[in-house]
Order: C-alpha cells, then sequence, then structure tokens
C-alpha cells in the first residue's frame, strides 16, 4: 500500500462505523472528513510546492479503493474531491495561491458539468446557474466547477464553449435539502446555486484546454503527472472507488457466509452453487481492478517518455474503465442475492455497499453507449464526432 492508505487504513473500522452516521447525515461524517484530510488524500495529486505528494494516479486509485472498500461514500468524495488539485495545478498561480495559500489542503467540489452560464465582463465574468451533484461539497471552502460561455445578453454562445471557473465558499449557496438519495447518501452531492457572481479570468481554464493537455502546457507543468490524459485521471478516482465498494461488498460477504447455514441445513461451505458464484464474482472484481490499473500504468508509461496517448489509445481506455464498473456492479448483483435475507436488514453493512455500487454506476463516466461507439468506429478507422469524442 501507499502511504496515504497505510495512514488511513488504521482507521478502518471507524470509518466503517462512521459511514453509517454518514447515511443519516447524507454527508460524510465530521470524523470522516478529518479522518481523510489527516491522512493526505486531498493532498495525492497536489504539486509539491503547494504541500502535495504528485503521487503516480495507480497509488491515488489504489487509495480511492482501498477507502472505497471500507466506506463507499468515502471513497467516492476521495476520489472525486482527490482530482480537483491535479487540475489546479495549472491554473493561474494567482488562483493556486488563493486556493492553497492559507490551507494547503483546502477541498474543491465540483461539478464540471456546464449548467450554469458565464457572461463576460471587465476582467472576467458574471456567473450564474444551478448545478447537481457536488460531492462531499459540504467540508469544501472553493468549487471548481464547468460554466457554458455566454454572450452579451446572458444566453449561451454558440459554438459552445465551456469553462471551468473557480468559486470561492462566499460566493455560492449549497441547497441543503437536494440530496435525499437510496445510494451514496454520505456523499452530500447537493446542488449548489450561484446569482451574479464575479470570476476574475485569473479564475477560468477552457475546457477544452484541459482536456487535450494545453493548459498544462501553456502553464509549463513539466511533470508526467499533469501531462497525463485527462480522459483518464479524470474518470478514474470515480470508478477506482467503485471498484473498492465492490471489493467491499465481496468482504462483508466472506465474512457474512462463513460460518453460515442455510434454513436447509446445508454450510454454505458446502453448497457447491453459491461457491462457485463467490469465485465468479471474486475473478470479475479482480479482472476489474486490474483492467483499470493496467491502463493507467500504460499511459503513464507513454506520458513520462513523451509519447502520444492517441484518441484509439484513449476511447479504449475509457472502454476499459466504463467496463470494468459494470463488471463490478455485476458481480456484486450476483453475490447480493446469494447472501440470504439477513443482507437485507439495514443493520449490516451489505445493503449499503449494494445500494452505493448501484449509485455509483449511474455517474456519467460510465455511461457504455457512446464511449463503446467511439472505441469500436475508431477500431475500424472511422473517425467519431460530436458528443462520440466527449469525455476522451
Amino acid at each position: 500500500m501507499g502511504q496515504v492508505l497505510d495512514n488511513i487504513s488504521q482507521f478502518a473500522d471507524e470509518i466503517r462505523a462512521e459511514g453509517v452516521e454518514g447515511d443519516k447525515l447524507m454527508r460524510l461524517s465530521d470524523a470522516s472528513a478529518k479522518r481523510l484530510r489527516d491522512a493526505g488524500v486531498m493532498r495525492m495529486l497536489a504539486p509539491k510546492e503547494y504541500g502535495g505528494y504528485e503521487s503516480h494516479p495507480r497509488e491515488f486509485a489504489e487509495t480511492a479503493m482501498g477507502i472505497g472498500a471500507m466506506d463507499g461514500a468515502a471513497g467516492w468524495v476521495s476520489g472525486i474531491v482527490g482530482v480537483h488539485p491535479w487540475e489546479l495545478a495549472f491554473f493561474d498561480r494567482k488562483a493556486q495561491d488563493e486556493v492553497w495559500g492559507e490551507d494547503n489542503d483546502m477541498w474543491m467540489a465540483s461539478p464540471y458539468a456546464p449548467m450554469g452560464v458565464a457572461t463576460p465582463t471587465d476582467g472576467g465574468f458574471i456567473l450564474n446557474g444551478r448545478w447537481s451533484f457536488s460531492s462531499g461539497t459540504d467540508h469544501c471552502g472553493w468549487i471548481m466547477i464547468g460554466a457554458a460561455l455566454g454572450d452579451a445578453e446572458g444566453k449561451r454562445a454558440m459554438p459552445p464553449t465551456m469553462l471551468h471557473v473557480l468559486l470561492p465558499r462566499s460566493d455560492y449557496e449549497i441547497d441543503p435539502d437536494s440530496w435525499d438519495v437510496v445510494g451514496l447518501r454520505g456523499t452530500g452531492s447537493k446542488d449548489l446555486i450561484v446569482k451574479n457572481a464575479f470570476i476574475p479570468d485569473y479564475r477560468t481554464l477552457r475546457a477544452d484546454k484541459v482536456m487535450n493537455g494545453t493548459a498544462a502546457k501553456e502553464f509549463g507543468r513539466e511533470q508526467t503527472l499533469y501531462n497525463f490524459p485527462f480522459s483518464c485521471i479524470f474518470p478514474l478516482g470515480i470508478t477506482s472507488s467503485l471498484i473498492g465498494i465492490a471489493e467491499g461488498a465481496l468482504a462483508c460477504h466472506l465474512d457474512a457466509q462463513r460460518d453460515r447455514v442455510t434454513v436447509t441445513g446445508t454450510a454454505i461451505k458446502e453448497d457447491p452453487y453459491v461457491l462457485f458464484a463467490i469465485g465468479e464474482a471474486a475473478a470479475e472484481i479482480a479482472a476489474s481492478r486490474a483492467a483499470v490499473l493496467e491502463t493507467v500504468d500504460r499511459f503513464w508509461d507513454l506520458t513520462e517518455k513523451k509519447q502520444e496517448v492517441t484518441f484509439e489509445m484513449r476511447a479504449i481506455g475509457r472502454r476499459t474503465q466504463t467496463a470494468a464498473a459494470w463488471r463490478a456492479v455485476r458481480a456484486v448483483d450476483e453475490i447480493f442475492a446469494r447472501s440470504g435475507g439477513g443482507a437485507l436488514h439495514v443493520k449490516f453493512p451489505m445493503q449499503r455497499f449494494w445500494r452505493d455500487a448501484h449509485a455509483g454506476l449511474s455517474h456519467a463516466v460510465h455511461v457504455p453507449g457512446s464511449i463503446f461507439h467511439s472505441s469500436a468506429l475508431t477500431q475500424l478507422g472511422g473517425e467519431p464526432q460530436g458528443i462520440h469524442r466527449s469525455m476522451i
């Protein structure tokens, strides 16, 4: 394990117990958030000059997996909030100083979806809008969100141009009643509301420059980490935490079944059908982990050698990542269906892992349609266009 995961693993039992509280609060408990903060989870991808670790993305992924196996919500917040320092590293230096100057462990929430409009004005933009699904937002002092560039009248400019923008906590509201869901309740992925907030130019980035790697080069970041493909590192924490949830479900299932005897008097250890299902599910979850980590390692090696990670490679990488998520959740379904009626009780953690796994699968990075389309078309010599290039 890496050092950060070592730091947090010593509190695994406490984080599991605090997950129950987070489910009721519909946000991470203060204790869990502090444990993540103290362990350095959100500094893993931050630059060293701001107290970051500049960790290998594989270590970041393994950390999100490990925390997800303890508590799904804690892993999810780690994977999503934890990736934002990677992008802040190539915002204007003034913006980095504002966010990290007094607290190098400042948390930033999202989302990147352009749900609001940034209207140009002298020295920057006026932002208005409402954003959904801001995971971990109660524990964050800033947000890094997507915005559509507006015209002079405040309407979305055409052709569409997307920005990533930074706002401090004083410039937006959190809707406390916007998160009441069946899974990943502890992530507190609430709505954000922005009304006529001024955003100076230096707190904005063109989204296309982030996604194609230009932003990092223009800032002068030469480290392999910051030239790593956006389309691999952005989904990485999300999918890794989901695979961790699946691993947590498997561990929970094994603990419950070890000495279980069915109503017919058959010990689970003597039921060949259940044993087959457990073995198959374990293999599928392990394959999901291996597939995601192999892509990370391969893309890292190419980036380190300053070789291009082509669109075809990235499309196949996204296909691998998306398929891994679905494979892991299907495996959770197989073991949950064989966990017996006891798994339905709220007092046992199995049902929460099952709910969290399905909730995690609904994230936009796990929608397979356009990703599978793009990877297949590219391999056949075609050129995907429009939505089929999105997030690749």
